[in-house]
């Protein structure tokens, strides 16, 4: 039977794959190249592509080398890179596994410490109305730095000298390698909680960078941000500037100058006092000598010469206000009675009787209104109907009959004219005293002229 020499494609990748990995010269590889398409995913690898102006090619740096970067890779950066090249099984692509990185013509540390800078800034964390004053006369000074080393015996050395009133407590944190930030976020938070704190001091002695690194670090700076108590910023020699001094209260080039800062010094204060009190002295002096001659002046002046004069005015006015008092029962007799006939009549008006006895009044007023109007109304009628009456008995046909005329009906219609009559025909005659039927036995129609 004919073996079959078709390999898979998980068979091919696998070889290819072998192949990568036995080779020395794809171990520790050295690269260097731009970054393009960068993407740092949440679980903390980074991927990304690796080019030059004539080839590319695709890496991802894992999580465990990604969290030893002390800055966030970007487009565009020019980088070094030592990692070893495989091939990727799924895709069947050969990629860079990145080691280590460090960027191309400028130091990792440095960059790391522009991009944070530049970050906060732009957050505002260095903005000058978040920064507190100091106080003038501290009581507590808290420090946070090693327990052990030169800062903090030149900061306890210097506040002893300057002011020995305050008092200083120590919050001891590392300040040196990789467990340094947090060490210095914990002493700050748990100066905060102290209460009594007026003014705290972070900082340590010179060093390298490297050794200074701890306070470039973001939680740091946003520690500090976060005090509720100021903060001085006293790290390494007055050329040394880290992230912790731009979002500090008041930055001091030395520990010893953040004591000078922190507490005023003995001998100004005592200066400042002597000055005070020849001041006072002065003031006092020039206040007694104006007093003196104001009560020079007050002694000799002319109401203290006659003071009968002073308490005249207020004798006479007692003997106006005591004769005003003597009349004043009189008057005010006089005006309660004025003002108890006026609620009597008042009260009179008001009582059930008072308005009973005006209603009826008003009742018999308006009832011979009435009648008069009535009588009045009536006789009018009886007039008004007296004359109508008189009008149509005058004009009432019966009563002309009365006179000798009579009215003549024919089919019940009163007959005006002959024209409408005819011979042979039967007509009825109303009379004064009743009717009477006739027969026309002949017409004869008078000739009326026009006048």
């Amino acid at each position: 039977m004919t073996k079959n020499p078709y390999l898979t494609v998980q068979a091919l990748t696998k070889y290819v794959k072998r192949k990568f990995d036995a080779d020395p010269h794809l171990r520790q590889v050295y690269v260097k190249g731009e970054l393009s398409n960068v993407t740092l995913h949440p679980s903390g690898h980074i991927y990304f592509t690796l080019k030059d102006d004539k080839s590319r090619i695709r890496a991802v740096m894992f999580k465990m080398n990604a969290l030893k970067l002390k800055f966030r890779p970007e487009n565009g950066m020019n980088v070094l890179i030592i990692g070893d090249v495989s091939v990727y099984e799924a895709s069947g692509q050969y990629q860079l596994y990145v080691q280590t990185m460090q960027p191309d013509g400028i130091g990792a540390l440095y960059l790391a410490f522009e991009q944070l800078k530049e970050k906060l800034e732009q957050e505002g964390l260095f903005n000058e109305k978040w920064k507190v004053p100091l106080p003038t006369y501290p009581a507590t000074v808290g420090v946070v730095t090693a327990q052990t080393g030169a800062a903090i015996q030149d900061i306890c050395s210097t506040i002893s000298r300057r002011y020995p009133l305050a008092e200083i407590l120590l919050f001891p944190a590392v300040v040196q390698g990789s467990q340094a930030a947090p060490s210095i976020v914990e002493a700050i938070e748990q100066a905060n909680r102290y209460s009594g704190i007026d003014v705290l001091i972070v900082g340590r002695g010179g060093g390298s960078i490297e050794d200074l690194w701890a306070f470039n670090e973001e939680i740091v700076a946003r520690a500090i941000f976060s005090s509720r108590i100021p903060v001085i910023s006293a790290v390494g020699h007055e050329t040394d500037t880290t992230i912790a001094d731009f979002v500090a209260d008041k930055r001091a080039p030395t520990p010893t100058a953040a004591a000078e800062l922190a507490v005023p010094s003995r001998e100004e204060l005592i200066d400042r006092t002597l000055d005070r009190k020849r001041a006072l002295y002065r003031a006092f002096s020039y206040k007694i000598k104006h007093e003196q001659k104001r009560l020079t002046t007050l002694q000799t002046s002319y109401p203290l010469q006659f003071p009968e004069r002073l308490y005249r005015p207020f004798i006479e006015k007692h003997i106006h206000l005591d004769e005003r008092l003597r009349r004043s029962p009189k008057s005010i007799i006089e005006r309660d009675e004025v003002q108890l006939e006026r609620l009597t009549n008042r009260l009179k008006t008001m009582s059930p009787m008072y308005r009973v006895n005006e209603a009826a009044r008003e009742i018999s007023v308006l009832t011979n209104r009435l009648m008069t109007t009535s009588t009045h109304d009536l006789k009018q009628r009886q007039n008004r109907f007296s004359s109508t009456v008189r009008m149509l008995t005058s004009l009432n046909p019966l009563h002309v009959i009365e006179r000798g005329y009579s009215i003549v009906y024919q089919d019940e219609k009163v007959q005006k004219s002959v024209e409408k009559l005819e011979v042979g025909s039967t007509v009825d005659i109303k009379m004064q005293d009743g009717t009477a039927k006739a027969m026309i036995k002949s017409i004869h129609k008078d000739d009326l002229e026009e006048s």
